[in-house]
């Protein structure tokens, strides 16, 4: 049954594709609806010779034009974990969906100091993401209310979809109420990267903006990092996004257990690292 329902799924985002006019994007999500998907292929010792414990880690990669996958550890990529500042991606869209942000909205900073000093001034949307500025999506969410960022996440079928209750609107993504595995994390970037979501071409246009991180010469890279913090348990780090390189789009999820800082910067670093090994780096 559970086969029947996500083959339901795929022809429901067919439809959508022939709507847009299967051009663009499109066509990826075309491709990634109409067929059935290859094995995966084991990057587990790309990971490690990138400098990732592949016990403690995970990564899901998927090639949209044809379906093929990269995994390493694909145990773990099933478990669930809180998304920390990557579920800043789902929560922009809300928001420009819901008239609460636009690229123009200036956030304004209530004079509070917080340890990260760029959080301590005014912020935009794009700002604010690509800083992770943590306070400007509780504003959001309080702007939005429960029923609104419920309802997005339901609608985009991430994760568990859980923003519990009302005393945890402003914590949820933070508190490990929210989870969401990096297989799943993949499943709902397929979706934003080919435009099959319930979204508008405004907020879809803004999103694709303010969620580039990295260019090169025929590529461009739009992802989040995210940092679950735990006094407690062992922190968990996460880096997701895409790459649109020439007529390819890699859509990718990793996620690592982080025993301290220096782990912060691996997260980007031994994406890339497997990036290129599989060849999504190769644009000619």
């Amino acid at each position: 049954m559970e086969h029947v329902h996500r083959r339901l799924s795929d022809l429901s985002r067919l439809k959508a594709v022939f709507l847009r006019g299967l051009c663009g994007a499109g066509l990826a999500a075309f491709a990634l609806a109409s067929q059935v998907a290859a094995e995966a292929m084991d990057v587990g010792p790309n990971l490690a010779a990138a400098g990732g414990e592949v016990e403690n880690a995970t990564i899901v990669i998927r090639r949209l034009s044809d379906g093929q996958q990269w995994i390493a550890n694909p145990d773990r990529a099933q478990l669930q974990f809180s998304p920390a500042s990557t579920s800043k991606v789902p929560h922009s869209l809300i928001a420009l969906e819901n008239g609460v942000a636009t690229q123009g909205k200036v956030f304004q900073w209530d004079g509070t100091i917080r340890s990260n000093r760029a959080w301590n001034q005014n912020q935009s949307l794009q700002s604010a993401f690509q800083r992770s500025a943590v306070w400007v999506f509780q504003d959001i969410a309080r702007a939005a209310g429960q029923s609104v960022m419920l309802h997005g996440l339901r609608s985009f079928d991430y994760g568990n979809a859980d923003v519990g209750s009302t005393d945890q609107l402003t914590t949820y993504w933070l508190d490990d109420t929210l989870l969401i595995s990096a297989r799943e994390q993949v499943e709902f970037l397929s979706k934003l990267a080919t435009e099959t979501l319930s979204l508008s071409d405004a907020t879809y246009a803004t999103a694709n903006e303010i969620m580039v991180s990295d260019t090169g010469a025929n590529w461009t890279m739009r992802s989040k990092t995210g940092w679950r913090y735990s006094e407690m348990d062992m922190d968990i780090g996460w880096f997701v996004g895409w790459l649109e390189c020439a007529r390819e789009t890699y859509v990718f999820a990793l996620n690592m257990d982080m025993p301290d800082t220096r782990f912060l910067s691996k997260r980007k670093a031994v994406t890339y690292v497997v990036l290129q090994d599989i060849g999504a780096f190769d644009c000619d």
